[in-house]
C-alpha cells in the first residue's frame, strides 16, 4: 500500500517536473504565458528553462529568416507599361512580444506582410520607368520597397531584411507588340543607315567621276599643248627645210604620198598619166611635160630672132 502511494507520488512529481520544464531550441524562442498574459521576458538563448505548470504555458517562435512568397502582381510602371512582377521578402521577428500581441503566428504575419508587399510594391513601380526596373536600378527599387515595408512592419514585431524581384515581365500580349515595334525600330534604323551608305556611295562616286573627268581633260589639254607645239616645231622645221632647198623639199614630200597612197591593199586610184602626182616618174627633177613643151617653145622663139637675123 505504501509502495504504491511512493509510486503515485513519484508519477506525480515526474509529471510535474516534466510540465515545469522547457526547452528552447537554438532555432527558437519562447514566451511564457499565465492564463493568456505574457509573465516573462522572451527566452531567446537555447536551453532549459521552467515554469508554473496547469497555470502557465509556452509559445515557441521561430528565430530562423522566413521566408514570404506570394503570387504574381500586374502593377503599371511610371511610363504606363503594364508588368507581371514576381517577389518575395525574408523577414525575421525581431520583437516576439509585439509579434504575439500583434499577429499571434507566422501565418496570420504572412498574410499582413504579403498585403504590406503588394502596396509598397505598387506603389514604387508606379513611381519607376520599366527601363529603370529591369536594368537600370533594380536593386535602389527594391531597397526602397524594403524600407517601406519595415516602416509598417516594425508594428508587427517583424523586422524585413530583403525584398526581391524574381521576374518583371510584360504581359505576353504586350510583349509581342513591344517585339514587333522594336522589329520596326531597327529595320526603319537599317534602312536610314542603308540609305546613308548609299548616299555616301554615290558623294563618292560621284567625287571620283569628277576626279577622273578633270584629269583626263588636264591630260587632253597637256596632250593637244604637247601634239600643237610638235606640230608647230615641225611645221617650223618643214619650213626652213623648204625655204633651203624647196625642190629637194617637194621631192621628198613627193616620196611621202608616193608611199602612202600606193599601199598594198583595196585602194584604187584612178589618175591621169599626165597628173602632176607622177611627175617623179618621168622626170628625176618632177618636170612635167608640158612645161618642157613650153621651155621648148620658149628656146625656139628665143632663138627665131636670131636665125631671122641670121
Amino acid at each position: 500500500m505504501r509502495s504504491g502511494i511512493l509510486a503515485i507520488i513519484l508519477i506525480a512529481v515526474a509529471v510535474l517536473g516534466y510540465m515545469s520544464i522547457f526547452i528552447v531550441n537554438p532555432t527558437q524562442q519562447a514566451l511564457v504565458l499565465q492564463l493568456g498574459r505574457i509573465v516573462e521576458e522572451p527566452k531567446t538563448t537555447p536551453g532549459f528553462y521552467f515554469k508554473y505548470p496547469f497555470i502557465q504555458n509556452v509559445v515557441y517562435m521561430d528565430k530562423r529568416v522566413l521566408n514570404l512568397n506570394m503570387p504574381p502582381l500586374e502593377p503599371i510602371s511610371s511610363d504606363k507599361k503594364r508588368l507581371i512582377v514576381d517577389a518575395f521578402a525574408r523577414y525575421t521577428i525581431s520583437d516576439p512580444v509585439l509579434f504575439y500581441q500583434r499577429v499571434a503566428n507566422v501565418q496570420t504575419a504572412n498574410r499582413r506582410l504579403s498585403t504590406l508587399l503588394q502596396s509598397s510594391l505598387r506603389s514604387e513601380i508606379g513611381r519607376t520607368s520599366f527601363a529603370a526596373l529591369v536594368r537600370d536600378d533594380r536593386s535602389g527599387v527594391m531597397e526602397n520597397i524594403r524600407r517601406d515595408i519595415n516602416a509598417n512592419a516594425e508594428e508587427l514585431g517583424i523586422e524585413v531584411i530583403d525584398v526581391k524581384i524574381r521576374r518583371a515581365d510584360l504581359p505576353d500580349a504586350n510583349s509581342q507588340a513591344i517585339y514587333a515595334r522594336m522589329q520596326t525600330e531597327r529595320q526603319q534604323e537599317a534602312t536610314e543607315i542603308r540609305a546613308q551608305g548609299e548616299e555616301a556611295a554615290r558623294r563618292i562616286r560621284s567625287r571620283a567621276d569628277r576626279d577622273a573627268t578633270v584629269l583626263v581633260a588636264e591630260a587632253k589639254r597637256d596632250s593637244e599643248i604637247k601634239r600643237g607645239e610638235g606640230d608647230a616645231e615641225r611645221n617650223q622645221i618643214f619650213a626652213e627645210a623648204f625655204g633651203a632647198d624647196p625642190e629637194f623639199f617637194a621631192f621628198y614630200r613627193s616620196m611621202q604620198a608616193y608611199e602612202a597612197g600606193l599601199r598594198s591593199g583595196d585602194t584604187s586610184l584612178v589618175l591621169s598619166p599626165d597628173s602632176s602626182f607622177f611627175r617623179f616618174f618621168k622626170d628625176p627633177m618632177g618636170v612635167l611635160p608640158s612645161a618642157k613643151n613650153d621651155n621648148d617653145s620658149q628656146g625656139v622663139s628665143d632663138r627665131s630672132p636670131s636665125l631671122a637675123a641670121q
